[in-house]
């Protein structure tokens, strides 16, 4: 009887399986922020300095002035010749930002965006030429990756808010977390994709793999990871809209009201300055990226 109940049971467990998941995720961040809660505030207090630094820089001198630099910063990464068109596209579209009534939001966004990529390509441009050249680096971070990219953006934000509370951190480590893997794979596949014989024949030479990889994998491979980078930039815009919903400034802000106030005027006006953002960056990332590739 006993032996029989034993095997019912068992079989119970079995078909109707729990995994407390949840409970364990809830306890591991319990005793992060009871332990290494000092990690968090210095985590806290960079990430803000730096965004707050660049908002007052974007944000404080006139639109007209700043118009003028994005321009300008167009028309290089094009070139005299062919940057003129991405110029003239740069002072429209930022020209209606602020004809949106969207400027201090758009420059808040843009400030966001850019602390976020720079944190993230600064860990994600060494993890993949780590993982390039070490296939043991690739086995662990390919998986840690693929969970990082499917996980939905959203899904982020509640640890970060337990973490970090309500503002900018928050918003700025989501953005950075999902952001960063398409940097550390293009990286990855460009430093394996340089040609063999140009690496052996600088080997032929004497050069140290530290010399290689400076002087010759990372500028053959610099198209590749231009294309990293603006893969990073555009999942940054797109999560710092996201970012919004935890309190980060920027366009996520007013997309946020007007969705809890179903406020069409205000969630097109939103809208569109986020795309005229997007274009901007997409754009001179990809020209750089062109440009490299044809030199």
């Amino acid at each position: 009887m006993i032996n029989s109940l034993a095997l019912r049971l068992v079989g119970m467990d079995i078909l109707n399986p729990r995994i407390p998941l949840g409970k364990w995720v809830e306890d591991l961040f319990n005793w992060l922020q009871a332990h290494v809660q000092w990690l968090f505030d210095f985590i806290t207090t960079v990430t803000e300095g730096l965004f707050a630094g660049l908002n007052y820089v974007l944000a404080t001198p006139p639109y007209w002035i700043m118009i003028i630099i994005f321009a300008a910063v167009a028309w290089a990464a094009g070139g005299l010749k062919r940057g003129w068109k991405l110029a003239i596209y740069t002072v429209i579209a930022f020209y209606l930002i602020r004809a949106f009534n969207m400027w201090p939001d758009g420059m808040a966004t843009v400030a966001m965006v850019l602390v976020a990529v720079v944190l993230a390509l600064v860990i994600a441009i060494p993890v993949g030429i780590l993982a390039a050249r070490n296939r043991c680096v690739s086995s662990v971070v390919r998986p840690i990756l693929d969970l990082m990219q499917t996980m939905p953006g959203l899904a982020y934000l509640v640890p970060a808010m337990i973490v970090f509370g309500i503002g900018a951190t928050p918003g700025l480590v989501c953005t950075l977390i999902f952001a960063m893997p398409p940097g550390i794979r293009l990286t990855e596949l460009a430093i394996r994709q340089v040609d063999v014989e140009v690496v052996e024949a600088g080997q032929a030479f004497g050069s140290s793999p530290g010399r290689i990889l400076r002087q010759i994998q990372i500028p053959l491979a610099m198209p590749t990871i231009m294309a990293g980078v603006n893969q990073v930039i555009m999942l940054a815009l797109s999560m710092v809209v996201i970012a919004g919903f935890a309190g980060a400034d920027g366009l996520g802000k007013p997309i946020n009201d007007a969705l809890q106030n179903l406020d069409l005027a205000l969630g097109a006006e939103a809208g569109v300055s986020v795309v005229l953002i997007a274009v901007f960056l997409d754009r001179v990332t990809a020209t750089l990226g062109n440009r490299g590739r044809a030199g």
